[in-house]
């Protein structure tokens, strides 16, 4: 039997400081410039002091980072493997920055859940694509431009996104933006997009934002995920599939997806019926982080523990 779906206190708009990303305002604007012109093997050594830099500069990275790899490999983490942790991101990072800027990257979806994801990218109707802070998965929004599938970006605005910037301006026929951190407008965003027939892509896995949560079985614990993508797909009659991407080379993706769920109008039974999709997809991404770790980039609290009932 599930547990009520709980929800976290919203922050308080009147104290809560404007969303940024750490680093310098030039960073992401150096980082490409680097990488275009700096010859590999100084840049690759440059991007590793610039790593041991942001290791060192950000404890409470620092922190979440190891108490998540000790949660992965059930020992305390060591310093190299927090090190190796944001790098890996770093090298991701310069993946998006790539695309942003105009190179092209390919995007392969692995079997079994091709067919299912396929025929939602190129249907005319919307739907609802659900993903994580996993690895290249902040570029498969943008990659369903490639299907010309119009579709609605869930993020965090910040104030220094280089990344987000120029993705939105490369793929700006095709994708939109919702804030997440404007919760006073998202409900309607969200609504007023798969009314006009604009598929929604939304993170499933941070609940700071999210007004409905439940528990699910993930990395040796009951833990909270947001659970607003399945309410919206019985409000709406929308299909959802969850996907993640894992880097296959420097500028590739090898997209894993869930199944595709879709409601048939049984309100009771759609709910059961999610929880279950939801359990299976999360199983699937434990699964390919016992396989390489270092792809969950989530840099803050692990998703905690549901209350005990």
């Amino acid at each position: 039997m599930n547990p009520p779906a709980a929800t976290l206190p919203a922050a308080d708009p009147a104290t809560a400081r404007p969303a940024r990303n750490p680093g310098p305002a030039w960073g992401y604007a150096f980082l490409q410039w680097a990488d275009r012109w700096l010859p590999a093997g100084l840049f690759a050594f440059g991007v590793r002091v610039g790593v041991l830099i942001a290791v060192l500069g950000m404890p409470a990275q620092r922190r979440h980072s190891a108490a998540y790899l000790t949660q992965v490999f059930g020992r305390p983490a060591r310093f190299r493997e927090v090190f190796h942790h944001f790098h890996v991101f770093t090298q991701l990072l310069l993946a998006k920055l790539r695309a942003a800027g105009g190179a092209p990257h390919r995007c392969e979806v692995a079997p079994p859940g091709g067919d299912g994801f396929f025929a939602l990218a190129h249907a005319a109707t919307p739907a609802l694509f659900g993903t994580m802070h996993f690895g290249n998965s902040d570029l498969l929004g943008f990659l369903l431009a490639d299907f010309q599938k119009r579709v609605a970006v869930v993020r965090l605005r910040v104030g220094n996104s280089r990344d987000t910037r120029e993705l939105g301006r490369r793929f700006a026929e095709w994708v939109e933006f919702l804030w997440v951190n404007e919760p006073e407008n998202i409900p309607f965003a969200l609504k007023d997009a798969l009314a006009r027939g604009v598929s929604v892509a939304m993170k499933c896995d941070r609940p700071e934002f999210s007004a409905k949560l439940e528990a699910f079985d993930f990395l040796g614990a009951r833990r909270l995920f947001p659970f607003t993508i399945y309410h919206l797909a019985l409000v709406f009659g929308a299909p959802v599939v969850h996907c993640v991407g894992v880097p296959a080379a420097r500028d590739a993706t090898l997209v894993h997806t869930s199944p595709v769920f879709r409601p048939t109008g049984d309100r009771r039974a759609d709910l059961a019926a999610a929880r279950a999709h939801f359990q299976e997809f999360l199983r699937t991404v434990e699964e390919l982080l016992r396989r390489d770790p270092y792809l969950w980039f989530n840099f803050g609290p692990l998703n905690p523990p549901a209350p005990a009932t």
